[in-house]
């Protein structure tokens, strides 16, 4: 179990409720298409990811980078459980989507970057050890289902 302090606590529920998800989840997902090109191999579905452009401008990233943050919205309003919270998800990733788990790693890295950029001065160190240790916490749990 994740023992969570009080600061961290208050940083990580402060830090959702300054973010705009779909602009933050389009922009995050966005990234880690681009960066990490490999990962655009689960959304063949999603038509053209042929560039940044194309990626950047994709309504169909657009929506699933908002689905992203509203699943990590039941982390953050169940800091206690969220391997709980995320066992279907992680079952639905392994199991039927057949997801690289490194892959919420490098997602959770792209949207460490937005959020710092939308929080600027305020995206000090000790927050973003918090924001840290939350999306590692939701990582651990998401890949729960693979082992």
């Amino acid at each position: 179990m994740v023992v969570w302090t009080d600061f961290e606590r208050t940083t990580i529920q402060d830090i959702f409720s300054k973010i705009n998800y779909a602009v933050v989840g389009q922009a995050a997902f966005s990234r880690c298409l681009i960066v990490y090109p490999w990962t655009q191999r689960y959304f063949g579905q999603f038509g053209n990811l042929y560039n940044a452009a194309a990626i950047a401008s994709n309504p169909k990233v657009a929506a699933h980078g908002k689905v992203i943050m509203e699943a990590l919205e039941k982390a953050v309003k169940d800091m206690d459980n969220i391997k709980a919270t995320y066992a279907e998800l992680s079952a639905l990733h392994s199991e039927k989507l057949q997801v690289d788990p490194d892959n919420f790693m490098l997602l959770g890295d792209c949207l460490t970057i937005v959020v710092a950029s939308q929080l600027g001065k305020n995206f000090t160190a000790e927050v973003h050890a918090a924001f840290q240790k939350f999306l590692a916490v939701v990582v651990s749990s998401l890949r729960r289902q693979y082992y």
